[in-house]
């Protein structure tokens, strides 16, 4: 055998005995859990007539927007927006939400009080990829002016390899 594919075999032996102990091994992951919360205030039509956009403050701070995509009369009185969120956080990644539904009861014929705003994350970039969670909101939304504040509370869980 030429000394070429002798040196050649040992330098692949090598790589191979280097990459022996990741082999096999599999990365646990876990969920680090922990409670956020803060608000969220935006300006209705900034892109479209029904795409707010905003900013966000607290645990989750950076850019938000929300898309009304139906607006629903209830027989009590009460009024659902059915709205899709999009976020972008300070560092840069973005968070994922499922659709969500905001129950509100009108105040005057343009502001609406939220009584029930439930808000799923399910996944992102970054440190938020496979991340989940569940936010109450509070709010108030102003159609006269376009503008909208929310309270929101819950709790983040963020996978974590170990």
């Amino acid at each position: 055998m030429p000394v070429r594919n002798v040196r050649r075999a040992v330098s692949v032996l090598a790589a191979l005995v280097l990459a022996l102990p990741a082999f096999g091994q599999q990365k646990s992951i876990t969920r680090q859990c922990s409670p956020v919360g803060g608000t969220m205030s935006t300006n209705l039509a900034v892109i479209g007539q029904s795409t707010t956009m905003g900013t966000a403050t607290g645990d989750l701070r950076g850019a938000v927007a929300a898309t009304i995509l139906n607006v629903t009369q209830n027989s009590d009185g009460t009024v659902s927006f059915t709205v899709q969120h999009h976020f972008v956080n300070d560092s840069g990644d973005t968070i994922t939400f499922t659709r969500a539904t905001a129950l509100t009861m009108p105040l005057s014929t343009t502001r609406y009080a939220v009584l029930n705003y439930p808000v799923h994350i399910n996944g992102g970039t970054g440190k938020y990829a496979n991340a989940t969670a569940d936010l109450d909101s509070i709010g108030e939304v102003d159609m006269g002016s376009g503008q909208t504040v929310f309270r929101y509370t819950g709790r983040l869980c963020l996978a974590v390899e170990e």
